[in-house]
């Protein structure tokens, strides 16, 4: 939708019956670190830094904010340059992931990329996230290489899948 409003629905753990939510896209701003932050440190067990965040607003990154009026759901930053996007952190809060958020959030930023005019989006995934490997592949990522070491480990360090995707299969979802 044109004012970055989507249609959704968030269930609660504890109520059978899901809740009727609308979702916001919105650009992320200085103001949102701190919130942006505390998602990312309970989400990961190697979060970025503050400062890192911080970085990819003042570099002018694509950076977008799923909230649901009040609170960060989810978050993504894409790097776009030479006709190529690289998705650099797709995170959604713990006790959103499941619902479908992570794939709404990946459809904005292909959407996003696409009005950029971008041929193929890249992204990394560690080797052992199948669940997020799942959801790429559902949304026509092809596997095309690998990074080895790439990611700090609890026991020294951890593959990452390359995955990409043309923008041109794009227009058939």
């Amino acid at each position: 939708m044109p004012d970055g409003r989507v249609q959704g629905t968030i269930g609660s753990q504890m109520n059978a019956q899901p809740k009727q939510t609308d979702y916001q896209f919105r650009p992320m701003v200085a103001a949102d670190l701190p919130q942006v932050y505390a998602v990312e440190i309970v989400a990961y067990d190697f979060p970025w830094t503050r400062g890192i965040l911080a970085d990819c607003i003042k570099v002018g990154y694509e950076c977008w904010l799923l909230t649901d009026g009040r609170a960060i759901l989810a978050y993504g930053i894409m790097s776009v340059a030479a006709g190529e996007a690289h998705i650099l952190n797709l995170c959604v809060a713990p006790e959103y992931q499941g619902k479908g958020l992570g794939r709404r959030l990946l459809q904005h930023l292909l959407q996003v990329a696409q009005e950029r005019r971008v041929d193929t989006v890249f992204l990394e995934v560690r080797q052992s996230n199948m669940r997020a490997a799942a959801l790429y592949r559902s949304m026509q990522f092809n596997e095309v290489g690998f990074r080895k070491a790439y990611y700090p480990a609890e026991r020294g360090r951890e593959d990452a899948v390359i995955f990409a995707r043309s923008l041109d299969l794009f227009a058939d979802e």
